[in-house]
């Protein structure tokens, strides 16, 4: 699943820039200081993309990583991890989370959904799956997940499916099944931005997210700004809560040729989707992409090796959050 995510991911960078390019960088030159103040009433969860995933960062060379839980924990009470196969055993990793107060998000893609050709937005396309109930029944008889439902904070349903191919039939199919055998468990539909006017929710998810990379400041971007509001205008249900991803990876030819930014601005970018979060009442959770390098491209930049002072203002929008001191 991580290769053909990945795939989806690089054809979404690619798609991105040939908007992009269209734009011009307006850029904030003042210092921006540490979030002021308590977040808004909902915000509530704050954490990293690709903690464990799986992914070994490249940079880590010979040394194999691919759980990076020990370097978000303390300012993180959200995580991810990824789920492949429906024998999957993941309650020693929901436990290892729970010991330092983080919650799973589960990337259920695989478990539903799979790769059938390339007849999709981004170049990899896939199907719900004939078996999927069973596969999913599975799952959580395997892990007794009706006992660790308080281990996990949200299912992640599909990788952006719309832009792969997963219809809304399709979607709301598994999305209603994920409801009905957890339903006090939130359901999470993240999507990418260049298909949000095709975007149908159905009503069995809660949560609901884009994501758009390789800009400043998601406040004053028009292009952020016109798609967020096509996100809330396709909200399904009152309560429905947003998601905010925010862009904590640096690519040289996207963040640096095209939207003119520097590694030290990431911490700038970062303030600036915080403060989005406070202003917009309706965010629950700020999930940053990505942590480990590597993923996307050879040569992008997570998370981990940015800048000190980029990696203190994630500590101090995440504790602000978490309220983790």
């Amino acid at each position: 699943m991580l290769r053909m995510y990945r795939i989806a991911k690089i054809f979404s960078l690619l798609f991105t820039f040939g908007l992009f390019f269209l734009l011009s960088c307006n850029s904030k030159q003042e210092a921006i200081p540490n979030p002021p103040g308590k977040p808004n009433f909902k915000l509530a969860y704050f954490g990293f993309a690709l903690v464990d995933v799986g992914w070994d960062d490249p940079t880590d060379d010979p040394i194999a990583k691919t759980n990076y839980l020990d370097e978000v924990a303390a300012f993180s009470n959200i995580a991810d991890i990824l789920v492949v196969a429906p024998t999957d055993l993941i309650v020693d990793r929901l436990e290892a989370m729970d010991a330092v107060a983080v919650k799973a998000y589960l990337h259920l893609n695989e478990i539903f959904f799979e790769y059938v050709d390339t007849d999709a937005p981004s170049g990899a396309n896939y199907n719900l799956r004939t078996d999927f109930k069973a596969r999913w029944d599975l799952f959580v008889a395997s892990n007794d997940l009706q006992n660790q439902k308080n281990l996990i904070q949200a299912f992640y349903v599909g990788e952006e499916p719309l832009w792969n191919g997963i219809s809304f039939e399709e979607l709301a199919a598994a999305a209603d099944y994920l409801k009905a055998s957890f339903p006090e468990v939130p359901t999470m539909l993240i999507e990418a931005h260049p298909v949000l006017d095709q975007l149908q929710i159905p009503k069995s998810i809660d949560w609901v997210g884009f994501d758009r990379y390789f800009l400043k400041d998601p406040q004053t971007n028009a292009d952020y700004q016109r798609e967020l509001n096509i996100l809330k205008s396709k909200f399904s249900r009152v309560d429905q809560n947003l998601v905010l991803i925010m862009d904590t990876h640096f690519i040289d030819w996207a963040h640096g040729d095209f939207a003119g930014l520097t590694v030290s601005d990431m911490r700038e970018v970062a303030t600036n989707y915080y403060e989005l979060a406070i202003a917009e009442l309706q965010t629950v959770a700020i999930i940053a992409y990505f942590w480990p390098s590597g993923f996307d491209d050879p040569n992008a930049v997570g998370a981990r090796h940015l800048p000190a002072e980029v990696q203190a203002e994630y500590e101090s929008i995440g504790k602000v959050i978490t309220r983790k001191d």
